[in-house]
Parts: structure tokens; sequence; C-alpha cells
């Protein structure tokens, strides 16, 4: 679960895995899907986790969670190529981003549509490997992911929508498991919810100079100097609905023991956070993979307690 966390110009670095040992025909494929980059696989994967793990009665099911991995790399990769084609002029102009393949021509729109398409066949493949009701939420889930690309043309709070659109898994986890929504699984999504806002917030502010002069909006640049305050409640408000989720699944003593450690986390990286030193914001960005981590095996360990004779 590690990336570089140096800074750099671009976040397209010639020196990768995919650089290394890919073809070269199938580099610009590759590296606009991210997958040389795969904190955003991990955190779209978690909240799956999650709502699996909280549903199941013991360990979840191998299968199903493999499903889920298999279905977060996927759409996790369309994410990127959609948001790719769409921002593709915004990253021509950003320093951070301008070497991205659709951004510095080295694929068409064309090319990355096709690329699109077949990804999301693949993902309808995995989704319709799930029970009639997660394969109707999976669907549900669309509008978000075709609605985000744009939020921040229109919103100071694209990183809220990103929020709403990248936990939808929580949702589906335990309905795969359930068949049917409850509140647990709502206040885990509302958790997971305010845990993205933060952490998205601070990846933005690796942006905010750039995003200031092309016109595009965020919560770095909206919260600006207050933006540590805010992170507080944020991750507050996750840790709030974290555990109102493990309370009404009926969770055991350690999901608790494990939420006070998640707590010593997020806390660690609002006070350490230098919100003007951009290798720090991904530095952080990037700790939250540990942060699902810990959630995960906090579920996982309150749920098996109550399964004990």
């Amino acid at each position: 679960m590690t990336e570089s966390t140096k800074t750099s110009a671009t976040d397209m670095p010639d020196s990768g895995w995919v650089d290394r040992v890919e073809p070269a025909y199938l580099r610009p494929y590759l590296k606009l899907a991210r997958l040389d980059r795969p904190t955003g696989i991990w955190l779209l994967f978690f909240p799956c986790l999650w709502g699996l793990a909280l549903a199941s009665p013991g360990f979840p099911d191998p299968v199903l969670v493999l499903l889920f991995a298999i279905g977060a790399i996927l759409m996790r990769s369309a994410g990127c190529v959609f948001n790719d084609i769409v921002d593709r002029d915004f990253d021509a102009r950003v320093a951070r981003t301008r070497d991205r393949p659709l951004a510095a021509g080295t694929l068409s729109p064309t090319e990355a549509v096709r690329f699109l398409v077949v990804l999301l066949l693949a993902g309808l493949v995995v989704l319709l490997c799930f029970n009639h009701f997660t394969v109707l939420l999976g669907i549900a889930s669309l509008g978000l992911v075709f609605l985000y690309p744009f939020a921040k043309r229109f919103t100071d709070w694209p990183q809220a929508v990103l929020g709403l659109t990248f936990n939808w898994g929580a949702l589906m986890g335990w309905t795969a498991v359930t068949g049917e929504i409850s509140l647990a699984a709502c206040a885990l999504y509302a958790g997971a919810f305010f845990w993205t806002l933060a952490y998205d917030t601070i990846y933005a502010h690796q942006d905010k100079a750039d995003d200031l002069l092309i016109g595009v909006k965020s919560t770095a640049i909206r919260l600006g100097s207050r933006t540590k305050p805010f992170l507080f409640v944020f991750y507050g408000s996750a840790l709030f609905f974290f555990a109102a989720s493990g309370a009404l699944a009926g969770l055991g003593w350690l999901f608790y023991a494990g939420l006070g450690l998640l707590a010593a986390q997020l806390v660690w990286q609002v006070v350490s956070l230098k919100l003007d030193a951009p290798a720090d914001c991904l530095a952080k960005f990037q700790s939250n993979q540990w942060a699902g981590l810990i959630l995960a095996f906090a579920i996982l360990g309150g749920r098996l307690l109550t399964s004990l004779p």
C-alpha cells in the first residue's frame, strides 16, 4: 500500500513499475488508469470491506471480498479515465497533472473513451455477480460517478461529492450480505463520507495555487487557513458515525479499541499536517490507507468477538 511521497512537478513520473516492466504501447493506458498509484484503489476498496465485515456474522465471504477488490480496481480505473477525459484541458495547465496521457497528448480522447468502455463492461460483469438489490444499488451510483468530475466547476465542495461517490461501496458491501439497507450501513456510509471529505481536502491543498489560477473550486481554497479546525470536525464526525454503525450492528469492545487507535491516527494527521508543503499533504493523504486498514480490523475484531460462544 505504498507510493512515493517525494515532491515532483508531475504525478506521472517515469521511474515506476509501469515504465520499467510494461511494453510502451500499454504504458499510457496503465498511467491513465493510475494503476501505478494504488492509494485510490485502497480508499475505494476499504468502504466495501467495512460494509462486508459489518454485515457478516463471522469472517466475510472471500468470494465477495475478491469481487469487491476486482471491482475497486476496475471502477477506480474507470473513474480516473473519465475524470481525465473531462479535465484534460485543465490538467494541461496544472504542473502536477500536465504529463497525464490525455493532457500530454500521448493518448487521444477517442482511445481513452474506448478504454473507458472496456473498463465499464468489465465492471458490469463483476457487478452482475452480486444479488439483485446490490446490482441496482451499483447502477444507482453511476449518477454520482458522472457528476463528480464536473463538481469543481460549480461548487466549493467537490470533495463532498467525492465523499458521496467514493464510499458507495459501504452500502453495497452490506447489501451484498443482507440484501437490504439498514441504519448501521447508513451510519457507516456517513462516517466514510466525512472521512473522505477530510482526506481529499488534504489532497486538494497540493493544487490550490494552480486551481486558483485556472478557476476551479475546492475545499482547500474555500477553507484556506481554517482547514485544520474543519479537518478536526470532519474526522470527528467520521468517528462519531463509525461508532454509531458499530453500536447499531452490535459489535464487541474490540471494535471500540480499534476506533480509539483510528482516532489517534487521524489526530496525528491533522496535528502534524503542513498545509503549504505539497509532499506532506500527499503523505498525510496516503496515510489514510492505514486508517482504512485499522477500521477494517476494528470491525472484524468487534464482529468476531460477538460470534464467540
